[in-house]
């Protein structure tokens, strides 16, 4: 099998090591790997299968010669691309500066993977929080259009990333302390005002913007759109932060354009990649970010009839935002494309 020089930008981050995590457990076929991060991360040694790499910091030249560049994300995304791109590699972008470009395509490979064909260089890896749903939608909109979708969302702190993460924790021991629990980044770090997450739960992911949705509500509603190539699908959305480390949530109520039976619906979504149902009600089994962290599949559960509108449904899907949410949907961009020979 041919071998491929990958790059990753963002090496050091949660999604930069999990995509450390998963070329090893996946066996991408890797020759060289480079790791890049910003200048204050640039030196520090990563053991990885066997080898030490020290991780350089990114610049304009760091893509000479690379065939895949996986970027984690965050504002370097529009500085760094155009740069990997001019120098030959595909890039597959986790950041949401290129989603909305028409001229990109915004992919999840179990949904839309021929919108890979469309591709000028760079290929954007959706919001986690929109993959979660779409993996969930696909089966169900393939028996039936979808008029309708009202989502609800639990997102762990890890969507905040590391700082996230240890700001629940320490929040925990103060209030177990009997000590004022201090918040400096949630709702968003970038935000004037922030509130303690533990034991607690903030209305509000990322800003709000003048139609009173915050950017992270209208990502799942406008990329969900562009993955569907359905600009009509009608999508509403609340999204919500939770005292949860890992795996997000989400609570989604979906209108059809003609009935359809629970045994189809169950069967559709358990034949489809990627996706498993764990739903017994009668045996307390349903989907939980507890047991769903690290695991790659998405988990649908509650699946049930809304007894309020005609060809409705509920369901529960939950999966981890930082794997199917990040570094493993754009781990399987890149494997769809060798396997396909669009490399």
């Amino acid at each position: 099998m041919k071998k491929y020089n990958v790059a990753i930008l963002g090496a050091t981050g949660a999604v930069g090591t999990e995509f450390l995590k998963l070329i090893e457990e996946r066996n991408f076929p890797f020759a060289e790997l480079r790791l890049l991060a910003s200048k204050r991360s640039a030196g520090k040694e990563i053991a990885f299968m066997g080898k030490t790499y020290t991780v350089q910091e990114a610049t304009k030249d760091s893509f000479a010669g690379i065939d895949i560049a996986l970027f984690a994300g965050g504002s370097v995304s529009k500085e760094f691309a155009p740069y990997a791109v001019q120098a030959g590699a595909v890039v597959i972008d986790n950041s949401s500066t290129f989603r909305m470009d028409p001229e990109v395509p915004l992919v999840v490979p179990e949904v839309n993977p021929e919108a890979i064909l469309q591709h000028k260089g760079i290929i954007a890896n959706p919001n986690c929080s929109t993959i979660i749903m779409v993996m969930a939608l696909k089966p169900l909109y393939d028996l039936a259009r979808i008029k309708r979708v009202v989502v609800s969302t639990y997102q762990a702190v890890s969507g905040a990333g590391k700082e996230g993460i240890d700001e629940l924790t320490d929040q925990v021991k103060a209030y177990s302390a009997g000590e004022e629990m201090v918040a400096k980044i949630l709702p968003s770090a970038s935000l004037p005002k922030h509130y303690p997450i533990a034991f607690n739960l903030i209305p509000q992911i990322d800003a709000f913007l003048d139609n009173l949705y915050t950017k992270e509500e209208m990502k799942m509603i406008n990329e969900t759109r562009k993955i569907f190539a359905d600009s009509e699908m009608r999508i509403t959305a609340t999204t919500v932060r939770v005292p949860v480390y890992r795996s997000h949530s989400e609570a989604v109520n979906i209108e059809f354009e003609h009935d359809l039976e629970l045994a189809d619906m169950v069967k559709a979504i358990d034949s489809f990649p990627g996706v498993q149902m764990l739903d017994k009600p009668s045996e307390q089994v349903y989907p939980m970010p507890l047991y769903t962290s690290e695991q790659n599949d998405c988990y649908v559960g509650r699946l049930r009839r809304d007894e309020s509108n005609p060809n409705t449904f509920n369901l529960w899907v939950v999966g981890d935002q930082i794997r199917k949410g990040a570094a493993l949907n754009t781990l399987q961009i890149a494997e769809t494309m060798i396997k396909n020979g669009w490399l």
